[in-house]
């Protein structure tokens, strides 16, 4: 899933120095919220506690939550408790991905297929990063149809949680990697242009990004890659 945020709510355009403060609080806070993304993925393994949840009370339960703390960080990104509220939630992220990095875990190189998936994010991540601070264009039009190409995937996802094909959740999973990358790439880019004021949402953009190319990338090396004893 992902977010799209407002530019400045005062109609000015940042100069230099702002714009690279938004970018460097934006790249610190999104460092940071790795943090309790981890923490919150270790409980949820640990626990088993979204294992013992059905696959539909498991999706109910994150879209519910995962909206209702996006709704809270719009309303207190003014303030440190965006901050807070944002942390918490990428920790409740990181607890609903735990029941997929347990799943991987129960492969025999599971912890070596997570590090990859791991590192194949970051390096996505720097790539779009990189190319964001080189182009020279406006991005911002790519936004509806990459919003398009998100309700399609997630009526695809839908189905193919009723048909349970594998084909289907591969190519699905390859279709969000793309659709997600370009997302990292409009977003950076818009924080680098000035296009975005408040670095606590261009961060929760940023991060449900990362998050999304990070479960589907490991869903792909899990069915590629797994090995069972």
């Amino acid at each position: 899933m992902n977010t799209r945020v407002s530019s400045s709510p005062f109609g000015r355009a940042l100069d230099g120095a702002e714009r690279n403060k938004v970018l460097r609080n934006t790249y610190a806070l999104l460092a940071v919220s790795m943090i309790p993304t981890v923490l919150g993925a270790w409980v949820g393994v640990s626990t088993g506690i979204t294992a013992a949840m059905g696959g539909g009370l498991s999706l109910i339960l994150f879209f519910a939550a995962a909206f209702g703390f996006i709704y809270a960080i719009e309303k207190t990104k003014h303030s440190a408790t965006g901050v807070w509220v944002l942390l918490a939630f990428t920790f409740f992220m990181g607890l609903m991905m735990s029941r997929l990095i347990a799943f991987v875990l129960g492969f025999s190189n599971g912890a070596s297929l997570i590090m990859t998936a791991f590192g194949g994010t970051a390096g996505v991540f720097f790539a779009m990063a990189s190319l964001a601070s080189v182009i020279k264009r406006d991005l911002s039009g790519l936004q509806k149809f990459l919003f398009v190409g998100v309700i399609v995937l997630l009526v695809g996802m839908v189905i193919n949680m009723f048909v349970g094909s594998s084909v289907g959740m591969m190519v699905l999973s390859m279709i969000a990697i793309a659709i997600f990358s370009a997302f990292m790439l409009v977003d950076i880019k818009r924080v680098i242009d000035g296009g975005e004021t408040n670095y606590i949402s261009a961060t929760l953009a940023i991060y449900l990004d990362i998050v999304n190319v990070f479960q589907n990338l490991l869903m792909l090396l899990g069915i590629f890659g797994g090995e069972r004893d």
